[in-house]
Parts: C-alpha cells; structure tokens; sequence
C-alpha cells in the first residue's frame, strides 16, 4: 500500500506498460525466465556504477544487489532448461511453487524499475523533500522481496553451490534489511526549509549560504538547472492535484525560492530554455495557478450586471425593484441620470438595498466553479485562482526579493538582462494578484512600457504578455492607463507586432483594460485601435481573432463608441465574424448593443450579408448565440431602416426559427422572438408570410415575457468572458 502513492505519481507523469501491475499469465516457464532475465539485466545496465541517482544512492544500490543476485539465479536456470530443452519440449521443469515465486518476482522487478526510475528522472529539490517517503518505497520493496525469497522452493531446484549460497545469503539480508533514511539527505532537506522559514519570518538568506548550499552541495550550478527544477516542482503542484506532501503552497515557497537563487547566484545569463520567438513552453493546464489558457468562463446573465454586463460583486436594489452592482449604479447616479436603466422608469429615491440573497447564490456559484469572490479587493473575479493554493508568506516575500533584482535589471541592464526579466515578470504575474499588485507597486510598468517598442521580438512579446498579466489586477489598470503614452504604445504592437503573439497579446490587454467602463471612451479614441482590432478578427488566427472579438465586444458596450466602431470598418468585420466558429457568439453580442442606437442599426442594416448570418446564427448557433441573434434582428427591424426590415421579413426559413425559439429558446430568447413576431404583424405583409406562425398560441403562454420585451431599457446581452493570462 505505501508504494502505491509512487506508482500513482509515475504514471501522472509518463504512461508505463500494464506489465508493471499485472502478472503475464500467458507465458511459459521458459519465456518467464527468458523475460525475467532480459529485465533484471536491463535494471543492472541502467542503473550500475555513474547511473545511480544523485539522491537515495544506498537505497538504490542495495535494491541493484538484490536483483544482481536474481540475475544470477536466472541465468543459471535459463542455462539448465536450455541444456534440458530438446529432451523436454521447451518445458524447464521448474516446481509450481517456483514458477508463482517467479511471476511475482516479475511485479517486484517492474514495480523496481519504476522506482529507480523515478529516482533518477526527478528533481533533486523534489528527492530531497520526498527523502522520507522514497526511503519509504525502497523498504516496502525489500521486505516483499524478503517475504519472497522466504517462500521459494530454493532446495527443490538443482543449483549450483555458489549460486545456492549466494540466495541463501540474500535471503538472510533481506530479512534483516531495515528502514533507512540518508542522514545527509535529511541534513540537507532541513536546511531546505531553513531557507523558507527565513523568507517567512521577514528575512533574506545570504547569497553565501545559497551558493555553498545550492551550487556546492546540490549541484544546481546554472541558469538551465535552475529552470528544471521550478518546472519540475510546478509540475508536481498540478498532477497531484492538492493530493501532495508537502502542500501546494509549501512547494510554491520553493518555486520562489529557487527562482530567486536564480537571478541572485547566476545573474542574467540565458538559461538555455530559449529566447527566441515562439519557443515558449505550451503550460499544462493548470501549471500556474492563475492559468486559465483560452477558456473562457459562461457566467450565468442574472449574475451580470446590466450596465456594466460584468459578474455583480456587490449586488444592490433601486426602487424599482431592478438589481445592479453598486459601482456601477452609483457612477450612473453621480453622472445625472434619474431612471432606471434597464426599465426607464424614475427612480423614487436614491437609496441602494443590499441584495443579499443574490450575492449568496453568486458566492455560492463562484464556489463551485472555484472562483474566488471577493468585492473588497477588486480582482478580476473571472481569472483568478482555479483551485490553486494560496501562496505562502514565504512565496510572497521570496518572490518580491526575485521582483526587485528583476526591475533592477530592466532599468540598467544590458539589452538581453532586460529580454530576460520582462520574461520573468510575466511569468511570475501568472501566479496570483499578490505578485501583480507589488510588481506593479514596485515600479515595473514604465520599464515594460519602454520595451513595449524595442525592435527586439522577444522583448517586445514578453513586455505586452506582462502587461497584459498584470492588468488583470484592477488596480494596475489604472496605474496602465495612467502611465504616459502607455496606451499608444500598447496600440503600436496590435497594429504593428513583430510577432503574431505580440499582436494577439495586446488585443487581449486592450479587452482587459476596457472591463473598466471609464477607458473604453479612451481605448476607442486611440488611433487605429479599433480598427486594428477589426483587422484581427477578419486575418487573425483562432486565438487572435478570439482576442480581437471579445474586446470588441467590450468596446460595444459604451453607447459613445458607436460611431467609432462604425467608421473604424468593425461593424463589416462583427458581420464576417459571425460565420466563424469560436467568435461567432460574441460577434452577436456585440451586434446586439450596437443596434440598440439607431446610427448602429443603420450601419448594421447597410450590411448585405448581416441579416443572413444572424438568421445562421439563429439556426446552428449556441442559446446564448441565438439569444444574441434574435436580439440583434428585432432591433435592426426597429432602427434600421424599410431595407433592413425587408431583409429581415424575407429572409427564408425564419418563421421555423422563430417558432422553435419561442418554445426552445431561452427566456430571454423566448422574449425577443415574440417580440419579433408582433414586429412583424404590424407589417404590411405579415399575414401573407407568417400566417402559420401560431404566435398568438406563444403570447398566450407568455403574455408578461412579452410585455417586459418592449422595454426600451432592456440592453442585457448574454454573453461573459475571461482574460487569458499568458
């Protein structure tokens, strides 16, 4: 049983053969002792002499003894059956006692070899902190192989008196064999967590003690071994999925520590990991603990704001009756306004009723989908933790000394120095809004935003991808858009990157930025943004046009950008998206709020083949896509214009989608489709095309749906999405 958390660990990280816990069953005596040979010579030759792992080198030297002395018996038994074979048909005569001995000496030779192997393929961080268990492992193989050679027929066989000797003496040692721990290893490991303790009292080791302990006793002696280590120990923090000795958050202490010893030991050499354009590492899901790749969150609508469409932190009640988050609704009051937004109606008073109830059914879903929730601190409720652990003081600290020599470096070091730490930077504001509030505080965003235009690729695409990590701390929005010159620049690398990358990166920092209600006037304003945006979304590849649509869709939501999403050519580029698989819901969504103002629904309306994809959309898209579409359709018959209606009211099929919306659809859908199909009674030619739709049997079942519908004040688009942290 204690070996299983091992095998369980090795097959995480690689996919060994079923050999390895299951007897061969199909075999012959002869083909056993033929494959037994083969395996024990096999561990002999890969483990002997210079090939020992550099930890748990006794332990394993004594196991290699042990099956050096099997090696020697199965030769021997193989040399008589074969001696015996023309006389006995391939049979080598071996007592049936003996042959079970041997099927279960195949499991301990496998289970071996998956042991030594992972002695010798680990960290020597990780040996180090697993020195107990592994030394754990080695004793459970030895007191199996005791019991064992305890129960083998040894004077049934007809051996030799060397050999005969030489079993009898192992079978003496093994019951002997105890537990042993290296008392050097565990010397070293206690200094290993004398490091941390000092990081999580306020201190900072000396450079002397890392070096003599990291250079001259581990042996970790560059920049390349130092990256092996924290992405073997990252790695682990991910497989074992919370299920880990030490904890996560203690492993992320020694990820710190060791990237710290990094910069501080060896300086700002390359690591051989590679600078160069697109050599960056693919992260395993999950690898950082902010790590969320392209995914892309579906936050229930009633959990969105209305104004803002954004998850409500601090949900509250106006006297209508209607739910907003309260920054939003404060900043709509404070700006003059006396109605509701989503009704219209006035507002009998100012006052702001905290919906409790609301907030619980959100805190209960951010739970579930670990979703940290917290309205205090302002995180980016859609791109925090995953279920990672939170990071130790510790990791704090240790990371902060590591954040220090970084920025150092980008203001006075050489040009590969400064390539260098803006790669740390990012990498290190992956990993939570601790480290990206003091990278922030601690003066990073001027030095990155100098990078921003460097003719380097690779210092160019690692300053945008930091920027963009670092934004999705909202507070660091604001020290971005508060740095001079900062936004152009960020526009200067959408528009013209050297890398797609760079390109696609600082879409994605425009989208994070414009979460902000206030700067998507701003973004918008800044020349060519917008339509370099469009340009991504009509050339880009998957991920970039991703990028490009979802802030889009973020610019859309300000009423005032309308004009600049028309002349900019994005409104042509939302139509083309809209067949486009993986952005064709959030082209629709933007779509939707763009129609809503009547310059939008004219442009829209202008767009020949824009009815004909929202009808597509309606017919093969998501809900929250058909949503969007039928959305955007009844708003281009109410302000686009007679063609547009025209297009509308002859576009084939649409009665069917109709008809299944309102009985498939989702309440939302439902409402609009309804609406829609009144729309088009009051149409000249109504009857003649639509006589068949059964609207009225629809109406009768959802006549306050209906109702509701016709509110000019109801501009919830269903749609939600997430930054990617690169």
């Amino acid at each position: 049983m204690a070996s299983a958390a091992i095998f369980s660990s090795l097959r995480r990280q690689r996919s060994p053969s079923l050999e390895a816990f299951l007897a061969p069953v199909d075999l012959t005596e002869v083909g056993l002792l033929q494959t037994l040979t083969a395996l024990s010579s096999e561990l002999i030759s890969s483990f002997s002499g210079k090939r020992v792992p550099f930890y748990q080198q006794k332990n394993c030297k004594s196991l290699l003894r042990k099956i050096q002395a099997f090696s020697v018996l199965l030769d021997c038994l193989v040399e008589n059956s074969d001696n015996n074979r023309s006389g006995r048909g391939g049979s080598s005569d071996l007592p049936f006692t003996a042959f079970l001995c041997f099927k279960e000496l195949y499991l301990l030779l496998y289970r071996s070899k998956i042991l030594l192997d992972y002695c010798s393929q680990s960290s020597k961080l990780w040996l180090l902190l697993q020195n107990h268990s592994i030394s754990g492992h080695f004793h459970d193989l030895n007191q199996e192989i005791s019991t064992l050679l305890d129960v083998f027929p040894l004077k049934e066989l007809t051996l030799p008196e060397d050999v005969m000797e030489q079993v009898e003496l192992l079978q003496k040692q093994a019951r002997k064999s105890m537990l042993f721990v290296d008392k050097h290893d565990e010397m070293l490991r206690l200094k290993l967590f004398s490091f941390l303790n000092e990081f999580e009292n306020g201190g900072i080791p000396g450079s002397a003690q890392l070096y003599s302990f990291f250079v001259d006793k581990l042996v970790i002696c560059n920049p390349r071994s130092c990256r092996v280590e924290i992405e073997f120990l990252e790695e682990q923090i991910v497989n074992h999925e919370g299920d880990i000795e030490p904890t996560a958050s203690v492993l992320n202490g020694f990820v710190a520590l060791i990237r710290y010893c990094r910069f501080l030991l060896f300086g700002f050499e390359e690591d051989d990991v590679g600078l160069g354009v697109g050599k960056h590492k693919k992260q395993k899901k999950g690898l950082i603990s902010q790590e969320i790749a392209d995914t892309f969150i579906s936050v229930p609508k009633d959990f969105c704001c209305p104004i803002s469409l954004d998850l409500m932190r601090d949900p509250v009640i106006v006297s209508t009756g209607q739910t907003y988050d309260r920054a939003s609704i404060s900043r709509w009051m404070e700006e003059g306004h006396c109605t509701c937004p989503k009704t219209g109606q006035l507002l009998d008073h100012t006052r702001l009723v905290p919906n409790r109830a609301l907030r619980n059914l959100i805190m209960q879903w951010c739970a579930a989908h670990k979703i940290p929730y917290d309205n205090m601190e302002g995180g980016d409720p859609c791109v925090e933790s995953f279920g990672a652990a939170s990071p130790s003081k510790a990791a704090v600290e240790a990371n902060r000394a590591t954040t220090a020599l970084l920025i150092k470096q980008l203001a006075n070091g050489t040009q590969i120095a400064k390539t260098i730490a803006a790669r740390e930077i990012r990498l290190l504001a992956k990993t939570g809004k601790e480290n990206r509030a003091y990278i922030a505080e601690a003066g990073a965003i001027p030095h990155l935003k100098n990078l921003l235009s460097s003719p380097d690729a690779v210092a160019q695409e690692n300053s945008v991808t930091a920027m963009l990590n670092l934004s999705i701390f909202d507070k660091n929005k604001g020290r971005i858009m508060d740095e001079v010159g900062c936004l152009t620049l960020v526009v200067g690398v959408l528009i013209f990157g050297h890398t797609t990358e760079a390109r696609e990166n600082a879409a994605a920092t425009l989208f994070s930025l414009s979460a902000v209600h206030d700067y998507k006037k701003q973004i918008a304003k800044e020349d060519g943004a917008v339509e370099a945006l469009a340009g991504l979304l009509r050339e880009g590849s998957p991920r970039g046009k991703k990028d490009a649509v979802t802030a889009l869709f973020n610019l859309s939501t300000h009423t005032e950008n309308c004009a600049r999403m028309i002349e900019s050519g994005a409104i042509t580029a939302l139509v083309g998206a809209l067949g486009s698989e993986g952005v064709a819901e959030e082209a629709a969504g933007a779509l939707a709020l763009i129609v809503r103002q009547p310059i939008g629904a004219a442009a829209v309306g202008n767009e020949e083949m824009a009815v004909a994809g929202l009808i597509g959309m309606m017919r093969c898209g998501t809900p929250r896509g058909k949503e969007n579409a039928v959305a955007a359709l009844l708003e281009l018959c109410r302000g686009g214009g007679a063609a547009a209606t025209e297009r509308v009211l002859k576009a084939p099929a649409l009665a069917s989608l109709l008809q299944t919306l309102l009985f498939t659809g989702t309440k939302r859908a439902r409402r609009k489709a309804a609406s829609l199909a009144r729309v088009f009674q009051r149409c000249e030619h109504a009857s003649m095309h639509y006589g068949g739709l059964g609207v009225g049997y629809a109406f009768a079942g959802n006549s306050a749906t209906v109702r509701d519908s016709t509110f000019a004040g109801d501009v919830s688009v269903s749609m939600s999405i997430s930054v990617p942290v690169l």
